[in-house]
């Protein structure tokens, strides 16, 4: 069985249309090309697409987080519907997560819809612990968002971690005829 190339990069102005179909695709348009120019042109904003050249989109997924201090505030992480369910999540999820250790953070947070089973799910297989809920938060339908934190990612234990997940990811998306390009550094495809 031959495996299809994925690869993770940082994003940049070139990639806008299509983080906007995306999020289309995702959210019915969650952001703005103004919002997105925002996270690209931020220093303290990373934003990751997961690409493939044999797909249409080429684009398949996103993530984003804040640098805020300590902390990787993760903001988004969309993969496109027509390719949920092949671990593609888990590998932006993990990305970011790496990304957020090697940039010197010491934890990531995000805010997820109570109701999002799928993604907390996600979020627990990496480790993510519910530590409050936010009532009313998200302003569409009044649903409340859990607040899940990630801790410890300086932690000389943590590498260890990291070197775990990075092979369940690699056989999760083994399974459904994915691989990541993988860089000298290690790292899932993460260009600086």
């Amino acid at each position: 069985m031959s495996l299809l190339d994925l690869e993770i990069q940082l994003l940049n102005k070139q990639h806008l249309n299509a983080l906007l179909q995306l999020d289309r695709a995702c959210f019915g348009g969650l952001w703005t090309m103004e919002g997105y120019q925002r996270e690209l042109d931020s220093p303290n904003s990373d934003l990751l697409g997961l690409f493939s050249s044999v797909s249409s989109p080429a684009l398949l997924g996103m993530g984003c987080f804040w640098s805020i201090l300590e902390e990787a505030h993760i903001t988004i992480l969309a993969v496109h519907p027509q390719y949920q369910r092949q671990g593609l999540g888990q590998a932006l999820l993990y990305s970011l997560i790496k990304t957020a250790s090697d940039r010197g953070l010491e934890r990531a947070t995000l805010e997820v819809r109570a109701s999002n089973l799928g993604a907390i799910s996600l979020y627990q297989k990496f480790g993510f612990k519910t530590a409050g809920r936010r009532r009313g938060y998200y302003q569409d339908n009044g649903e409340d968002a859990l607040v899940l934190w990630l801790n410890d990612l300086q932690h000389p234990k943590f590498q260890t971690t990291l070197h775990h997940w990075h092979s369940f990811v690699s056989d999760r998306l083994s399974k459904s005829s994915w691989q990541l390009v993988f860089k000298d550094d290690g790292a899932l495809g993460v260009d600086k």
